[in-house]
């Protein structure tokens, strides 16, 4: 074999031992399960009883099988045959029997399935309704199909209520620009970025207009409302930060402590949950709220406050037009199982010298606009019986923050600019509740059958004393902790109580020793001086070592009871009016000490859920049993003395 014949031999023998150790890939193996692909499936559906669904997929067939099963209750579920398909689609009906919600979809053939997605379901009534002179709005309330009559319908100014057969009719000017219904009891409607749909925005003009309202049955009659009053959200003082690491995590979890228990939830943040003065300077007005505001895991009926106008605009109906194109209308009412709930604008924005540009003063008046009591009026007359309990949130005030009279007792006047004209409307009823914010404050006002709840803010001290490198807390003006109201409803049973954030729910109280409660600069402003900062301390400004201990109860009223003994002595208790030191250190201590002057309304301000104890000895351990109008007891051992640090609890 000749040279270049060897190097044949080999260069073939070596391909044909590199052929045969390869091995092809195998062909792949065949997918089990239905081959449907491309499905697109709209998020929500409205479909009259027996109407049809057309989805988006390639590779469905004639008598594919759609399974409906609630997201609520996987034990509730329909079915559906596919009737007819093209290339791209699939067409079925919807299942007789089946109720408004959402529901997971299964596509099935034979023993294969496959799950499709989600779809929420409006069953509507399919009604044509006819005109009626003089009638500018119409529509029906439904629920499955169903009208539903005794709904309360309005424009903000017309009050009517759904027939026997849930069909309305409205005279209606659609000044307003809204058509709304007050949601009855034991239902909800869709809620859209958490905000629930229970209205329809007007094209306006003379045109007739029909609008359709969709329920869906919901026993709410055990329910649970928040109240979140002032969230001063505006991209400064680390707020965001603030309000993701603290409030969100509280809020949910108390949240989830009722949902998992299976009891309905609904917050009401109570206004001012922007700040108007940083809408434009910081880039954070209404859209930006509505995206935090979607992080609270509950439908969310809003209340507008004074900040959550537009500064570049004078006159209140044009300033408030991004709350209303974004959120929706100003004041409404609703029904949740056996109460009635109503929501107020009782903010006037006047905002002197705006322009495009330009921040007016951002004043206001504090009063419920003559349209606002005249629709009150007619909203509460379709209530028949009148020992429904009423609740109504607004953002400021019915009455002032309560000082104590020569005897010790609250003393509190209506500081609302019409606020007896709002007493008089709800004069029929039995029990009656407002919920207010603005103040950054806790107090309750109680007169006969009516009761103001002033809650203090998500925010506190606007977000001051939590920020970086300031006193790590957050202390409202009145030393409340940041925090939240929780009401819980049970039929007409009402109890309420003030979550403070990041404690436990029976955190209701805070004790000072006094002894050890002595501000000065060189301890809280070393950076400023004693004079400066006894312009604010007060009293605490000197030393206190006659053994007094002072408790600040945030959620008291008349119905608390305030018990200390001392090693198993009862100790005399007195209500007094002070200011709360722990916000003294840590909001005007620390704008001192950065060479700041205190902002007048953040300064920490008289509160009269204050309570004073006189000890026998500055070592001596106390028991304090603090007890709320529901029978539910606080408690600390309090051993003496107690530090007093801008950390105490």
């Amino acid at each position: 074999m000749t040279y270049h014949g060897k190097i044949f031999f080999v260069l073939l023998a070596t391909l044909i031992a590199a052929c045969t150790s390869c091995t092809k890939d195998p062909p792949p193996e065949e997918e089990e399960g239905l081959k449907i692909t491309g499905i697109s499936i709209p998020s929500s559906l409205s479909v009259a009883p027996g109407g049809e669904i057309t989805i988006t997929g390639q590779g469905f067939a004639v008598n594919d099988i759609i399974e409906f099963v609630l997201v609520s209750n996987a034990g509730s579920n329909w079915t559906a045959t596919v009737s007819f398909v093209t290339a791209q689609t699939a067409t079925f009906s919807l299942p007789a029997g089946i109720s408004s919600g959402s529901y997971r979809l299964t596509v099935k053939r034979g023993t294969e399935s496959m799950v499709i997605g989600t779809l929420t379901i409006n069953v509507i009534a399919g009604t044509t309704i006819p005109d009626k002179p003089g009638m500018t709005v119409k529509g029906i309330v439904f629920c499955d199909g169903e009208g539903v009559p005794g709904v309360v319908v309005s424009d903000g100014y017309e009050v009517t209520v759904t027939d026997g057969d849930g069909i309305y009719y409205l005279p209606s000017a659609k000044q307003n620009k809204f058509v709304f219904i007050s949601i009855p009891g034991n239902y909800e409607v869709a809620t859209s970025d958490n905000i629930p749909q229970f209205f329809k925005r007007l094209a306006g003009g003379t045109t007739v207009e029909q609008h359709d309202f969709s329920l869906v049955q919901s026993d709410n009659s055990k329910h649970v409302v928040i109240p979140m009053a002032d969230w001063h959200l505006a991209n400064r003082n680390d707020d965001l930060t603030q309000f993701s690491t603290g409030f969100l995590p509280d809020v949910n979890a108390t949240i989830a402590g009722y949902t998992s228990a299976g009891t309905k939830v609904y917050g009401v943040p109570l206004g001012d949950m922007t700040w108007d003065l940083y809408w434009y300077a910081n880039n954070f007005s209404i859209p930006q709220y509505l995206a935090e505001m979607k992080k609270v895991n509950c439908p969310m009926f809003n209340v507008m406050g004074n900040h959550d106008n537009d500064p570049y605009i004078a006159g209140d109906i044009e300033a408030e037009a991004p709350f209303r194109e974004i959120i929706g209308p100003t004041y409404y009412s609703f029904n949740l199982g056996s109460v009635h709930y109503v929501v107020l604008d009782n903010v006037q924005y006047i905002n002197s010298g705006a322009s495009h540009g330009v921040v007016g003063e951002r004043n206001y008046y504090d009063i419920v606009s003559y349209a606002q009591t005249t629709w009150l009026t007619r909203d509460l007359a379709a209530i028949t019986d009148k020992n429904t309990p009423v609740v109504i949130f607004m953002h400021t005030p019915l009455y002032g923050n309560p000082s104590l009279d020569a005897g010790g007792n609250p003393v509190s006047n209506v500081v609302l600019n019409n606020g007896s004209t709002l007493l008089s409307i709800v004069d029929d009823f039995s029990e009656v509740h407002f919920v207010s914010g603005h103040t950054h404050i806790n107090y309750t006002v109680e007169s006969e059958a009516v009761t103001e709840h002033n809650t203090a803010a998500v925010c506190a001290t606007w977000w001051w004393t939590g920020k970086t490198g300031y006193a790590g807390n957050q202390i409202c003006k009145d030393g409340s902790p940041g925090g939240y109201g929780v009401w819980e409803v049970d039929g007409s049973d009402i109890r309420w109580s003030y979550k403070s954030i990041g404690y436990a729910q029976d955190y209701q109280f805070r004790s000072y020793d006094l002894n050890t409660v002595y501000i000065t600069a060189a301890a809280f402003a070393p950076n400023s001086t004693d004079e400066a900062l006894a312009e604010y301390a007060g009293v605490y400004a000197s030393p206190n070592q006659v053994n007094d201990v002072m408790i600040n109860i945030w959620g008291y009223d008349s119905q608390w009871t305030v018990e200390v003994t001392e090693e198993g002595t009862p100790l005399a208790v007195e209500r007094i009016t002070a200011k709360d030191p722990l916000h003294i250190i840590s909001y005007e201590a620390k704008r001192l000490n950065v060479g700041a002057v205190p902002t007048s309304s953040f300064v920490t301000g008289n509160t009269s859920h204050m309570f004073l104890v006189r000890a026998s000895s500055p070592t001596s351990t106390l028991e304090i049993t603090v007890t709320d109008r529901f029978g539910n007891a606080y408690t600390e051992t309090m051993t003496r003395p107690k530090e007093f640090t801008w950390s105490m609890h």
